[in-house]
């Protein structure tokens, strides 16, 4: 890399030098000193394409005029561009400059009166230095080919022309052919500089741009120089015998101009690089935001997040099109992460969905898919092998394996505010919106009952018990510190003193077992037993409760209000249980209404089902709900039944059944009863 050379105001004499025989870094300190800051504002752009115009006309017209061309195509129209520069004066004398080098005088000349063009023009840029001397080239070369053009009944032109001694160029017709190349590569040098326009991007960003920009200097003077030694053969190109002695410059313009491209090639490589992670930001944002942005959805998030076909496997490799229309739970962890437990709890989620029901709150449970990124950072070792075996991982789970893409990574850390410490767990919808930016505390909190996981599920949930602890504390405000700890929690109530005493040992002996450090301690409260009077009360304001909400429902249908009701009629069912009724939570998040015969089993075989994988690998009430479920198969079920008494008939509706038969209650006069019928009913 160059090492710029600060402005100076200092000068000294240079000697003359021959510059193919000197190193560009000794070029490029020698034209920097002729350099001064660029005070001199005009458009570049237009007289460079002024310029060229008249060398690209002049080439062509010395290729006609050796083909023999009776007629020269002069009908092409261009509109020159209107140039805010008082050009002629400085570019006649720069022009003379030119030409007063005598051909064939060494190189040493030459660079004596490129150095002095570019004092001269010390205070443009290195842009306008190069066009301001393409276009006093242009000058003379333009003139001697205009007047090297059939006169067609001109007799000014025709003894201007012979004036000039414009005759014999057939003659030198392979010579010329060589020269007009070389204009073409001067040209081509000083496109690359007019065109090097990275004004806004820095070199932080783009450190390819250092570099390029010290090449630029050594472009102008290889491209001044040029023009300068060239301007001295035009008038040669009708002498007898003109020898094209420009070999040197064709081979430096093609090695300089062969070299700047190449970096030209890495700007554009890493401006397009953050071009891209601003496109690919953009997107993914969007997601984060609170508006929808139609344009984008979950296929465009995967896109701009890990580029299609990038390793994505279930089977066999899929593109990022499987995911359209759907809810994806993305996990991202690093590929030496301590990510167990999210495994196992993505594991026992994968099993929930695939069992029935196969709808929840109106969203399919396969419309749901679970992609997981394995991270492997830039410290990590390119043969680091993941912890865990994507083999054992259960069918329907899409992995992108051992991802290095550093743009995809980078936002996860700066968008998705991923950090290696932790892995995360995200909801992104299909309209390319993250859902839930913390899926794995409404899975952990919730399971399946919180699917599809989005924020507003868990919410949901949250609010859904709301009306249960507000009467709860109400009647008996001491359960509030147990509340508060955050613990497991049963609280239960029955009639049936026996199995109240047997459900008391029952949790008496269940905290005796979990007694260790690793799990979580238990607690439990036995409704009413401080106060027995409460207990009517209770579930008076609850049938009070539930009587308010379906006329709530009745006004404005909302999805809150009947999980509301739904809760309430499940609640009201157990009250009925011969036995007793559970309600199980973890402060205030209810995990579990139960039935009192098999949650009292459920308890007791505890050092039965604390081997099972759920509660070793996701939790305690993973582990108690399956347990329980498996204990209320064994015994039959019973459908509701419910009779209302002198309550209002606005308040009829179609009921569904609280024992998830799938099935809803028929109204038979002021009757629910369920209309599916097993053997006997519950009446409520």
């Amino acid at each position: 890399m160059f090492k710029a050379i600060p402005s100076s105001n200092t000068t000294h004499h240079q000697g003359l030098v021959n510059p193919f025989e000197i190193s560009d870094e000794k070029i490029l300190e020698k034209v920097y000193q002729t350099h001064f800051h660029c005070i001199e504002k005009y458009d570049h752009g237009s007289l460079h394409l002024v310029a060229s115009n008249v060398i690209k006309h002049s080439i062509e017209t010395s290729e006609l005029i050796f083909k023999n061309e009776k007629q020269i195509n002069q009908d092409k129209e261009e509109t020159a561009p209107s140039i805010s520069f008082p050009r002629l004066p400085l570019l006649k004398r720069i022009s003379c400059q030119m030409i007063c080098v005598a051909s064939g005088e060494k190189h040493e000349h030459a660079d004596e009166i490129t150095i002095l063009i570019l004092k001269q023009l010390r205070s443009y840029s290195w842009e306008a230095k190069a066009a301001i001397s393409l276009a006093a080239f242009a000058l003379e070369f333009g003139k001697f080919w205009n007047l090297a053009l059939p006169p067609r009944g001109n007799e000014l032109g025709k003894w201007l022309a012979e004036l000039n001694g414009i005759e014999n160029l057939s003659e030198n017709k392979e010579q010329l052919s060589r020269f007009n190349g070389l204009m073409k590569k001067v040209m081509e040098v000083i496109d690359e500089c007019i065109t090097n326009n990275n004004e806004d991007y820095n070199i932080e960003d783009v450190p390819a741009l250092a570099e390029t920009l010290h090449h630029i200097p050594v472009l102008v003077y290889w491209a001044i120089i040029t023009l300068v030694t060239s301007a001295t053969h035009i008038h040669s190109f009708t002498h007898k015998g003109y020898k094209y002695e420009l070999s040197k410059f064709d081979d430096k313009i093609d090695s300089i101009l062969k070299n700047f491209k190449e970096l030209r090639e890495k700007c554009k490589m890493q401006i397009g690089a953050i071009e891209d992670y601003k496109r690919r930001k953009d997107i993914i944002s969007s997601a984060i935001e609170t508006t929808t942005n139609k344009d984008i959805d979950i296929v465009n998030f995967l896109e701009a997040l890990i580029i299609p076909n990038n390793g994505i496997s279930r089977e066999q490799q899929v593109g990022v099109q499987d995911f359209k229309n759907k809810y994806v739970l993305l996990f991202i962890s690093s590929i030496d992460d301590n990510f167990e437990s999210e495994i196992q709890l993505l594991k026992s989620m994968n099993e929930k969905l695939k069992e029935d029901p196969k709808e929840i709150q109106g969203y399919k449970k396969e419309d749901l898919k679970i992609l997981w990124i394995q991270l492997v950072d830039e410290g990590d070792g390119d043969e680091k092998p993941s912890k865990v075996s994507l083999e054992n991982l259960d069918k329907g789970w899409y992995v992108v394996k051992e991802f290095k893409f550093k743009t995809g990574i980078r936002l996860m850390r700066e968008v998705l505010k991923y950090n290696k410490e932790k892995a995360i767990i995200m909801l992104i919808g299909p309209q390319g919106k993250v859902e839930n930016h913390d899926a794995k505390h409404t899975i952990s909190t919730w399971g399946i009952d919180g699917f599809p996981f989005r924020a507003s599920d868990h919410i949901r949930l949250t609010k859904q018990w709301d009306w249960f602890w507000n009467l709860l504390t109400d009647f008996s405000p001491s359960i509030m510190e147990l509340i508060e700890k955050g613990c497991y929690l049963f609280i239960y109530g029955s009639t049936n003193n026996k199995w109240i005493q047997d459900f008391t040992t029952a949790l008496e002996n269940l905290n005796v077992s979990m007694k260790s450090p690793e799990t979580t301690s238990i607690e439990w409260y036995q409704f009413g037993r401080e106060s027995p009077k409460i207990i009517p009360c209770f579930w008076i304001a609850i049938d009070n409760l539930l009587l308010s909400t379906k006329k709530q429902k009745k006004n404005e249908e909302k999805e809150e209000e009947n999980s509301v009701t739904r809760e309430i009629q499940k609640l009201l069912l157990l009250k009925q249980d011969p036995n007793g009724w559970v309600v199980l939570s973890k402060g205030r998040q209810v995990k579990l209404l139960g039935e009192g015969e098999a949650m009292l089993y459920t308890v007791k075989a505890f050092d039965a089902w604390k081997k099972g994988r759920l509660y070793r690998e996701v939790s305690f009430d993973s582990g108690f709900k399956h347990h329980y479920e498996h204990e209320r198969s064994k015994r039959k079920q019973k459908c509701a039944h419910r009779e209302f008494v002198n309550y209002p008939t606005d308040i009829l509706a179609h009921i569904p059944c609280p024992v998830k038969c799938g099935h809803e209650m028929e109204v038979t006069s002021v009757n629910y009863k369920c209309c599916h019928g097993l053997e006997s009913s519950h009446h409520i």
